[in-house]
């Protein structure tokens, strides 16, 4: 691994093939904003053997209301159960991945440890890497007989909401950071929300930026550097257009050690919802 929070397709392959005592399950999280059922679409034709599938919409995300964002997170319980009829437990190493650089595994990585459950990594390389590498893939799902007993404990210091981030600009304490693309962030273009622009005060630090194009995390050293501007008494809190992005940002601070980050949830489209 490079990281306890990360994992190679070679380790996870060797994980398989011993058939260790290590308690594993790992979750699909591919997802494509532009066709909703395409994710599960490619599970179901092909997937990690053993793996489970959560939908971003459907299980990663509570549904979208007046305000709160496109992508409000997930009522606790709810997933929670999802969780426990997966057999996840609280010793359960949960391996995630996706085919979008972390765009979709990195929010279930982030909720899990929200939930209090810090045995989560991200497959580094995605399911594309898994079947470069000629490692197996099945259609058929997992039986599971015995459920877990996986209790999200929330970790309520971990969001902001936007009563806070309006104080930002006039806070010292806090660096605010927007994940999306500089076209975005600049206000040229805004395909999904009615306002284009950023929060006053905001930084961009891309998403993309964690990743090679090939969907591998830069090496450690690399997110250190990417994140040398933030001095240590500063906290950052992380939003883009609607708080799931965001989470590759705070994988990406989690690397460099820059801990606690906090998410704004309900991220641009929150904030878009309360302009006139």
């Amino acid at each position: 691994m490079l990281d306890s929070s990360i994992i190679t397709a070679a380790s996870l392959n060797n994980y398989l093939a011993a058939d260790s005592n290590v308690n594993i399950k790992i979750i699909d999280c591919r997802f494509a904003l532009s066709d909703p059922d395409l994710g599960r679409q490619q599970y179901q034709t092909a997937h990690i053997p053993g793996a489970e599938y959560l939908d971003l919409n459907r299980d990663l995300s509570s549904p979208a209301q007046v305000h709160g964002g496109r992508h409000p997170l997930p009522d606790d319980r709810v997933l929670g159960a999802k969780l426990v009829a997966m057999g996840i437990n609280a010793d359960t190493l949960v391996i995630a991945y996706d085919d979008s650089r972390f765009a979709f595994a990195a929010r279930l990585w982030w909720l899990l440890r929200y939930y209090g459950h810090d045995r989560v990594a991200i497959l580094d390389g995605g399911y594309g890497n898994w079947v470069k590498a000629s490692y197996p893939v099945t259609a058929d799902r997992s039986t599971i007989s015995t459920p877990g007993n996986f209790q999200p404990q929330i970790q309520p210091n971990w969001t902001v909401d936007i009563d806070l981030v309006r104080t930002i600009p006039d806070s010292p304490a806090h660096i605010l950071i927007d994940s999306r693309e500089p076209d975005r962030y600049l206000g040229n273009t805004e395909p999904i929300d009615p306002v284009a622009g950023h929060i006053p005060s905001a930084v961009n630090y891309p998403w993309q930026g964690v990743s090679t194009p090939e969907g591998f995390a830069l090496p450690i050293e690399a997110h250190q550097q990417r994140w040398a501007a933030i001095l240590p008494d500063i906290e950052p809190i992380v939003y883009c257009g609607s708080g799931v992005t965001a989470c590759v940002n705070l994988f990406s601070l989690h690397l460099a050690g820059i801990e606690p980050a906090k998410l704004y949830p309900g991220s641009w489209s929150d904030w878009c919802s309360y302009r006139d």
